[in-house]
């Protein structure tokens, strides 16, 4: 089984197992706060379940329709898991402002609230903390939303686990409504951050800078091969990286040549963004290049300088 799906899997459990938990705590307590975390950890459930669907599509080869692949229904995914959190946040809001304003709401049984809080901190943790390993080494847009959701459950209940110490603490339940507000505001924000990425790579923006510079970089270690290069674009599809340009040639190389020259930048594209799709347009010099470090021929066409 892919290591993607595998994990993706694993995030539905671990959610499953919490989403139970917290609202039953919540419920039993009276704790908005609780049971706002109980809110949060089931939208991330249901954002591993779109993950789960959406890595096991994108892991398809292309097929007639997809000749690029599946990769944008990872993308797609994490849109929707964005829209997702950010509606979460919304819910929160709308439960907690009563209470904030209004009062009157008797917070119970904190011990099991606190006990619960921990224990969703500590395994999102551990969960998260493979989930962003998994998604560097595969390269999946949909397993980091996933791993994001993941770590922000972990501050809000590490959060909410510090205002239930504090309730206990002092006797007022009143911080209970605010740290579920602080709550919806660190969900309002990771949703945010994660729809805007996604839909970043659904309208094919460039890569990143760093990435672009890798690219560059590569190509230039084998500069002695070619004249020069123009017309470079990168995006992303899910996992996949899709790199085409287009590669100056001596007028008079031979087209096994330019084939080998090509296929050895491809093969070093690939090494460093693995999981890239290479298109390579090459083309003949412009003789009219009194400075270039290739010589003429005897045809007036640029000619590879004897090494």
């Amino acid at each position: 089984m892919d290591s993607s799906v595998r994990w993706a899997r694993l995030s539905i459990v671990s959610n499953a197992l919490l989403v139970c938990l917290k609202v039953a705590v919540g419920l039993a307590s009276g704790s908005v706060s609780v049971l706002a975390e109980g809110l949060h950890s089931a939208v991330d459930l249901a954002a591993s379940v779109i993950t789960f669907l959406s890595v096991r599509i994108a892991a398809k080869a292309p097929d007639r329709k997809h000749l690029y692949g599946h990769g944008k229904f990872e993308n797609a995914a994490s849109v929707i898991e964005g829209l997702l959190i950010i509606a979460g946040a919304a819910v929160i809001v709308k439960e907690a402002m009563p209470k904030l304003l209004f009062g009157g709401h008797a917070v119970e049984r904190l011990s099991w609230g606190a006990g619960v809080m921990a224990l969703s901190a500590a395994t999102n943790w551990l969960v998260s903390r493979k989930l962003f390993r998994v998604a560097d080494e595969t390269g999946s847009p949909a397993l980091a939303a996933d791993g994001w959701h993941l770590r922000t459950d972990v501050f809000t209940s590490a959060g909410v686990l510090g205002g239930i110490l504090l309730i206990k603490a002092t006797g007022m339940a009143i911080f209970d409504p605010i740290l579920a507000l602080v709550v919806a505001a660190f969900i309002l924000k990771a949703g945010w951050e994660i729809t805007k990425d996604a839909f970043s790579n659904l309208v094919d923006v460039s890569l990143p800078d760093r990435e672009v510079g890798k690219i560059r970089d590569a190509i230039a270690r084998h500069g002695g091969q070619f004249v020069g290069y123009h017309g470079l674009r990168a995006r992303k599809s899910g996992p996949r990286r899709f790199i085409d340009l287009h590669l100056v040639m001596p007028g008079d190389i031979l087209l096994s040549q330019a084939h080998e020259i090509c296929t050895a930048i491809e093969s070093e594209l690939d090494k460093e963004l693995p999981g890239t799709d290479v298109t390579i347009h090459p083309e003949p010099c412009d003789y009219d290049c009194p400075h270039c470090r290739f010589q003429r021929s005897g045809s007036n066409i640029c000619g590879l300088l004897n090494q």
